[in-house]
């Protein structure tokens, strides 16, 4: 009996899997330096937490949530995206009682049963940042510049910031009312007929291209925004543009969950066809509320780091190794053996990232393996060196080799590698 990973979901292998470690620690080593502290939620939630939060009307909700039963007879879902469990996390432990705004990032896993295909997985990995309890565009345009950040770290040129603004509770009913309007005269399905009275934004939404066809005409929500919420978002395009980000103002961006108010942004990558967004977000001021806790303004994102990693591929940018082993140790002998291990251990107390010929490979193999490892210097330790009380070190970019006292050679491999 064998067995494979289920239907949308994939294995992460080296070297490749190097490459979304990166990922990860780039897309949030901003978000780090900005005073944002790392929170972690449960992999699973009460399913009402995101049926409430994410939106009875929503693709996720009605159609892509993992639920399941529990022993006790509780409804468990795994979660779908990240936000709404850091809003619990955070009502529940009343973190919204010591200073605001309270920064937080995170890292994990999230589940959806989407159609699989090429960059939409039903197994994908996020890194997320969120801003709770402040009301600021300046916050907005922060969140937007270190995810931007995060993208240009990578080396990644083409990825492009949408923007766009839903308005808020005191303008939005009137944009909704004439949506619906404009909606109700379309050709659409019985499904999406009934989303209309539910939540007309989500038929915005709808990637289905006989669907977008009949939406070049639709009413925008920028031509439907209170005085405050012009001001709102043209505070946080004057800041963009002050930080040096560029955006494209998208006034049909509505992005997929029902919490979004105000400043919504999507980051794409225009080299990986029909799942082109590799992240995004906006301001929530509402979803405190609706799931139970305190007034509490908030805006977040989140990147991905599937699809990041795919940009990043489409561009060119990933190389055989994300990371490489700086010293490879060859021992020539089990005496050899037994002397160069304690010296391995040595080096990578020091700092030094370094492997070992395993499994008694001749001078040959091991030179091999140690030009895969990519590595810059190998240590090779025969009989005559034990004799010597050297080691021979040698640059594998130029074939140079000299003899280093074992004394010495961790002193010398940190000068030559720092």
């Amino acid at each position: 009996m064998s067995f494979q990973a289920p239907k949308g979901t994939f294995d992460w292998l080296p070297p490749r899997s190097e490459w979304a470690l990166l990922v990860r620690d780039a897309l949030s080593a901003p978000a780090r330096r900005a005073g944002y502290g790392y929170i972690e939620t449960p992999a699973f939630e009460d399913t009402a937490l995101f049926s409430r939060g994410v939106g009875e009307s929503t693709d996720i909700v009605t159609k892509e949530m993992y639920t399941f039963q529990s022993r006790g007879g509780q409804s468990l879902t795994l979660r779908p995206e990240g936000t709404a469990s850091v809003v619990r996390a955070v009502i529940e432990h009343g973190l919204y009682g010591g200073a605001l705004p309270i920064k937080l990032w995170y890292s994990g896993s999230y589940f959806r049963y989407e159609r699989a295909q090429a960059g939409r997985y039903r197994h994908f990995s996020q890194v997320g940042a969120e801003a709770l309890g402040a009301e600021d565009p300046a916050l907005d345009a922060e969140l937007i510049v270190l995810a931007a950040d995060g993208y240009a770290s990578l080396g990644l040129k083409n990825v492009r910031l949408l923007l766009n603004s839903l308005g808020c509770k005191e303008c939005r009913p009137a944009y909704r009312a004439a949506l619906q309007d404009f909606l109700r005269g379309l050709d659409l399905d019985e499904v999406t007929r009934q989303r209309i009275e539910i939540n007309p934004l989500r038929v915005l939404d709808d990637k289905r291209p006989e669907v977008q066809a009949q939406l070049v005409g639709a009413p925008l929500v920028t031509d439907h925004l209170c005085g405050a919420c012009k001001a709102y978002h043209e505070e946080v395009r004057g800041l963009l543009g002050a930080a040096g980000v560029a955006y494209t103002d998208d006034p049909r961006l509505v992005r997929g969950l029902d919490y979004y108010t105000r400043t919504t942004f999507e980051f794409v990558h225009d080299g990986l066809g029909a799942q082109s967004a590799v992240g995004g977000g906006g301001r929530y001021d509402g979803l405190s509320e609706m799931i139970g806790g305190p007034p509490l303004p908030s805006v977040g994102w989140a990147l991905g780091v599937d699809r990041t990693v795919l940009a990043m591929e489409a561009e060119g940018l990933i190389t055989e190794r994300a990371g490489h082993v700086e010293v490879f140790a060859i021992p020539l002998g089990e005496e050899a053996r037994r002397r160069i291990f304690p010296l391995v251990s040595e080096l990578r107390r020091a700092g030094l990232a370094v492997d070992m010929a395993f499994g008694g490979r001749g001078v040959k193999g091991a030179m091999k393996a140690a030009d895969r490892s990519g590595a810059r210097y190998a240590l090779i330790l025969g009989e005559r060196d034990l004799e010597a009380g050297a080691v021979q070190v040698k640059d594998l970019t130029t074939a140079d080799q000299t003899a280093v006292s074992l004394a010495e050679v961790v002193e010398v491999l940190k000068g030559k590698l720092s």
